[in-house]
């Protein structure tokens, strides 16, 4: 199959791959509003790259999970991170800008996105950065050795999701593979009604409860809390989160934006999605 070109931007200034997972059209196209740069997906916007400062995250929900690190480590402190997901590695670079050092894994379905994202747009000098090529669970589930300070599930599209990669099993198995003191950040983007996003703070509860973890906490944009549209909530669950110093990252992350923000704590979260449950019926 030939891919399309749906930008019209001259030869030099596009990079396109054809991708044999999803057998979609890939795209690194400028930003010609910021000067960025864009991976697109069948005609989709993913990500949003800014090579001269890696840490301008223009996605809300990235910018909701720097500002998650930004606090539960201290700063410049490399952590030991694993992104299930790869997109155009700018959570990478994110991380890479303000924790230099830190080992960084990326597990990527799409065998040919990564040599795509980093020929076109290289990561930043001294980057400690494995790729893995394969599925999330399995590829996470052979790492037997390994554990991590934090992982982060990106690969989420509302129905189109992998159902393997939105259960209660795989959420105990990657919580199973976090430091004590670790942090499982979860994306979910989901359509109006909130359906999806719903069953995955379900199951998501269950996991964490299945683990003796306090339960899960949710940073969205505030008015997507009581109108179910569609849009992106973060997820957060982990060991980490009983620190004392909960509250003052909670109130960080509000602070932080993007504006308005909403952050709820376990309980917060139950009775916000057990509303919705009940709207759905």
């Amino acid at each position: 199959m030939t891919a399309t070109d749906p930008t019209g931007l001259s030869p030099a200034s596009r990079r396109s791959v054809q991708l044999s997972s999803s057998d979609q059209s890939a795209w690194i196209v400028r930003d010609e509003v910021d000067g960025g740069w864009v991976l697109q997906i069948g005609g989709v916007e993913q990500s949003h790259v800014d090579l001269a400062d890696p840490t301008r995250l223009v996605h809300e929900y990235l910018r909701r999970m720097g500002n998650v690190l930004d606090q539960v480590w201290p700063a410049r402190a490399p952590i030991s991170i694993a992104h299930l997901g790869g997109g155009a590695l700018t959570l990478a670079r994110y991380v890479q800008a303000t924790r230099p050092g830190s080992p960084q894994l990326v597990i990527e379905i799409e065998r040919e996105l990564p040599t795509l994202v980093t020929t076109a747009l290289p990561m930043p000098r001294g980057t400690d950065l494995q790729l893995v090529i394969g599925d999330a669970r399995e590829e996470l589930a052979a790492l037997t050795d390994r554990t991590f300070d934090a992982i982060v599930l990106d690969v989420f599209s509302g129905d189109a999701t992998p159902g393997h990669l939105a259960g209660r099993d795989f959420f105990e198995e990657a919580l199973g593979r976090l430091e004590r003191n670790g942090l499982l950040l979860v994306n979910v983007g989901d359509d109006a009604g909130q359906r999806f996003v719903t069953s995955q703070v379900r199951e998501l509860e269950q996991a964490t409860a299945e683990r003796g973890l306090s339960g899960v906490w949710t940073l969205t944009h505030a008015p997507l809390l009581t109108t179910p549209a569609d849009g992106n909530m973060v997820l957060l669950a982990g060991g980490a989160l009983s620190s004392p110093q909960v509250e003052q990252w909670r109130a960080a992350w509000k602070a932080a934006g993007p504006h308005p923000a909403a952050v709820l704590d376990p309980v917060e979260t139950n009775r916000v999605f057990a509303r919705t449950d009940r709207r759905r019926r």
